[in-house]
């Protein structure tokens, strides 16, 4: 597959999303809702569920299953409520010393008025600066888009996993096409110029690990996916708290190093 056959794949709407990982990863999920300071927002599902016996705090971006449910969740695109509710679950899961699962599928955060009006870019900017500093294992997987500072919202973790066919990218295809040559026209070549796919990523080092899809059987993929969040999240339990802050850190210090 091409680079932008990725991304058409990654936007699918037959592809599973967010809620569909959940219920079959996870028992007794339990959602909470709101930020405490301005409302709910329904493109952010957050929670605490049972992987195995251990329970584990579930963020997620959720598009939407079909026409109705994409409007009420915004097609994934967060506002800063979204991420401040995912913020107070991140906070609670440090209190209660449980691990953090992200998944996340958004085109981007969501870039209306309103949402500049109540600090979009400050929310994202806290979620950032607390997640780096968690003293609880953070697991973030890119199960579809993986669009701009709306995804890397969720995605400074210890381990960033991405699905085979799942894109993550500063910015759409479209987008650049029509910034750099004015010409939209041009988005294939510039989806091969992004290195937006999980191999690229994965081969760049902005990416752990690259989930396969086993040619559509998702059944496997969530079997898969719960053995190997289990088994990552027991192993950084080994650690302390203030080791396991430290090799996070230097992880994204090592980000964009040149080596010869």
């Amino acid at each position: 597959m091409s680079a932008y056959d990725k991304v058409m794949a990654a936007r699918s709407k037959d592809r599973p999303t967010s809620k569909d990982y959940i219920k079959n990863i996870f028992t007794n999920f339990t959602e909470f809702h709101g930020d405490r300071r301005f409302g709910d927002d329904n493109a952010v599902v957050a929670g605490i569920g049972l992987l195995g016996n251990r329970p584990v705090t579930v963020i997620a971006l959720e598009k939407g299953q079909d026409t109705k449910e994409r409007l009420s969740r915004n097609f994934g695109s967060a506002h800063p409520e979204g991420y401040r509710k995912a913020l107070r679950q991140m906070k609670l899961a440090e209190k209660f010393n449980r691990p953090v699962v992200c998944f996340i599928d958004t085109s981007g955060a969501y870039c209306g008025i309103g949402a500049e009006e109540r600090g979009q870019g400050q929310a994202i900017a806290e979620n950032l600066i607390t997640m780096i500093d968690l003293k609880v294992p953070i697991i973030s997987i890119l199960i579809g888009e993986g669009g701009s500072g709306g995804a890397l919202a969720l995605a400074v973790a210890d381990e960033v996993w991405m699905l085979e066919n799942a894109i993550y990218s500063v910015i759409s295809p479209e987008g650049c096409a029509s910034i750099l040559w004015k010409d939209s026209a041009r988005v294939k070549e510039v989806a091969e110029c992004l290195k937006l796919t999980a191999d690229d990523l994965y081969s760049l080092g902005v990416t752990d690990m690259v989930i396969k899809e086993n040619g559509g059987d998702f059944i496997r993929v969530y079997e898969d996916l719960s053995n190997k969040i289990l088994h990552s999240i027991n192993k950084y339990y080994e650690f302390s708290a203030d080791k396991l802050v430290k090799m996070r850190f230097e992880k994204y210090q090592r980000l964009g190093m040149i080596t010869q």
